[in-house]
């Protein structure tokens, strides 16, 4: 299935069925009085998130949904019935907003998340609600409400702890095979991954995380460049970003200590808070250099990039974990994965520590 994680849709909710006037008509009940029930509510729009999805790409072809309306209400305090919602299933990670305002309506992190986005109208009321000791024969009633249309901007952002980020053939295809059962297509010519790739990552029994696989990204991507860039908010939603570097690269000009800083620079332009979040440096493709110059080669890197020490949006430095791997034969990889395990336990042990306090005082 191709993969989709962007669409636009519209959504209808029903209009409220009528009210109704109406007065009891039965032998031996002379002036029954009124008698007309209410209008059925319409059919909501709900968006529910479901784990067996994956992509949106239904909704590139299913772009109007419309719920029916209720209905109008009948005589004998009959009231109308109410129109059935409409369930709309989306992936986990779909971001829902408004495409003329910009403003969000849901966010769906959890499987069977269920959020409201286009409410049905209510329905109008017979006369037996206008009846009064100064009324009694009401011809009033009102009519059903109209149910609210959007234009609704679908965004999937894939859920992963830990994201790859690094130029086209850096590796980060052949790391997720190397680490998790997923089978990303690998191949020696640029922008093979088409698009993101999900691997579980099993440390040990009941420890694992989730790596995700981006395309690689290019000079410009922030400004949309190149095929990674259609990607980038995916990494936003992950704990800790893995930023592969190939140290042997067989063309002529390469420059790893470049490439890596224009990756760098990508995210900066594209999101600060992306670029704030834990990155470390994954060299990759060790296996191609001798052995007499791997040390010299790790160590040139390490001096030119990790010795200019980003500056963080508070004014702070970090200097980036530095990691040596060959993801085709898996030396280096059960170190990293080891390292990413502990690093995630321990944000999820201060997230509860911060937040076991918070909920104290409420």
């Amino acid at each position: 299935m191709k993969f989709i994680d962007e669409a636009l849709i519209e959504v209808h909710a029903g209009k409220g069925g009528d009210g109704v006037a109406s007065f009891r008509r039965e032998k031996y009940v002379p002036k029954g009085g009124p008698d007309g029930g209410d209008g059925g509510r319409g059919g909501s729009v709900y968006a529910v998130a479901d784990r067996n999805i994956n992509t949106l790409v239904e909704y590139r072809f299913a772009r109007i949904h419309r719920a029916k309306g209720g209905e109008s209400g009948h005589g004998s305090d009959c009231y109308g019935k109410g129109a059935p919602d409409v369930v709309l299933p989306m992936p986990v990670g779909t971001v829902i907003t408004d495409a003329e305002t910009g403003a969000p309506l849901a966010d769906l992190v959890r499987h069977g998340e269920r959020a409201l986005i286009a409410k049905g109208g209510r329905g109008g009321l017979g006369n037996i609600h206008f009846k009064s000791s100064t009324n009694r024969a009401p011809r009033q009633f009102t009519t059903g409400e109209l149910g609210e249309s959007r234009r609704l901007k679908l965004e999937l952002k894939v859920l992963a702890d830990v994201g790859l980020l690094g130029m086209p053939n850096a590796g980060k295809s052949t790391f997720v095979r190397t680490v998790s059962a997923a089978r990303p297509k690998v191949a020696d010519y640029p922008f093979t991954t088409l698009h993101p790739h999900l691997g579980v990552v099993r440390v040990d029994v009941n420890r694992s995380f989730v790596v995700a696989d981006m395309p690689g990204l290019i000079e410009g991507a922030a400004e949309g460049a190149g095929l990674g860039h259609q990607f980038l908010r995916h990494l936003q939603r992950t704990r800790l970003l893995l930023h592969m570097v190939d140290l042997a690269s067989l063309e002529r000009d390469a420059d790893p200590v470049r490439d890596a800083r224009i990756i760098v620079e990508e995210l900066r332009k594209y999101d600060p808070s992306l670029f704030d979040k834990p990155r470390w440096i994954v060299l990759n493709k060790v296996d191609l250099i001798a052995d007499a110059e791997r040390d010299e080669r790790v160590q040139a890197f390490v001096d030119a990039y990790v010795g200019k020490r980003r500056r963080t949006r508070k004014g702070g430095v970090a200097s980036p974990r530095v990691f040596v791997i060959s993801a085709l034969t898996g030396d280096g990889c059960r170190e990293l994965t080891l390292a990413v395990m502990e690093f995630l336990e321990r944000s999820a042990r201060a997230e509860r520590e911060t937040a076991e306090p918070a909920a104290a005082t409420q």
